[in-house]
């Protein structure tokens, strides 16, 4: 265990090759954080409404999809995330906010939205992708019907996207090809009609094209080949993982969020950021480039 800070949805890790820091969020609390190995420095930032995701931004800086929007993300004085509109968004529904996303190997931002309460299990959500900057900046749907969109991540060659919806009556993973040219999925094909235990969560690549997903509900992070075999399962000290991410100096450790119910122990270790060693390295995370 690296921090227990009682994160009650600790999603989105992004390791930050310049801060040599981990970044990532908690989602209800609206917080932006980060940890610096080097010095076991931890600091964090709230907004004033939910935050799902977060993107490095190639010139500085960071963007983040939150309940109605992507934003444009200032860490400022006495721990205050600062945020200027980019794109809104019209939701099917009301009650919604963005959950899982990334940036694509081109620097494309993916986001996907969900309906906050889970268990009315509406196919809601969708997954969008923002382009462009400035007067240019554009935020489409893309893909349609998800409950909980998750699990997005792309291949080292950028053209094999995934995709999984989390909710307990989906659980599936997808795969797509890719244009990396248009930034468009296409042919659709089931990658894990199930995991081997849990529900997939938030999703990471190494260097050898391996999938690597959080099994929520069951303390496993799992690894699948790119032809979808199941080559390991880790198992977590907390049972509610919810995504992630490679880090460190040699991109050799997996930084893993978790979630903490309500009603946790006060010991239990659900909210907690976790490092393991898994032996294999991790890409560098793209930066939006528009």
């Amino acid at each position: 265990m690296v921090l227990h800070l009682r994160n009650q949805t600790g999603e989105s890790p992004v390791w930050h090759a310049g801060d040599q820091a981990l970044y990532w969020v908690d989602i209800q609390a609206g917080a932006l954080h980060r940890w610096r190995p080097a010095d076991q420095q931890h600091t964090s930032w709230r907004a004033g409404q939910q935050l799902g995701c977060i993107a490095a931004l190639a010139g500085g800086g960071w963007i983040g999809a939150m309940e109605d929007g992507v934003y444009r993300l200032s860490p400022g004085p006495d721990q205050v995330l600062g945020t200027e509109k980019l794109a809104g968004v019209e939701h099917a529904r009301a009650a919604m906010r963005f959950n899982d996303g990334r940036c694509d190997r081109q620097g494309r931002f993916w986001a996907g939205t969900m309906l906050i309460d889970m268990a009315q299990a509406a196919p809601v959500g969708a997954l969008y992708r923002m382009t462009g900057q400035g007067a240019d900046l554009r935020l489409d749907r893309v893909v349609d019907e998800l409950i909980v969109p998750n699990g997005t991540a792309f291949s080292p060659d950028g053209r094999t996207m995934y995709l999984s919806d989390s909710h307990p009556t989906r659980q599936r993973v997808w795969a797509y090809d890719y244009d990396i040219d248009a930034g468009v999925p296409h042919d659709r094909r089931v990658f894990i009609e199930a995991l081997a235990g849990g529900r997939p969560d938030g999703a990471a690549i190494d260097a050898d094209g391996c999938y690597w997903i959080c099994g929520n509900d069951a303390g496993l992070v799992h690894r699948y080949t790119p032809d979808g075999r199941l080559d390991r399962s880790l198992r977590v000290p907390a049972s509610k993982l919810a995504m992630c991410a490679f880090g460190g100096a040699g991109l050799d450790t997996l930084f893993v969020t978790t979630i903490r119910p309500a009603g946790a122990a006060p010991h239990a270790l659900d909210g907690a950021l976790f490092a393991l060693r898994p032996g294999v390295r991790g890409i560098e995370e793209p930066v939006y480039i528009g």
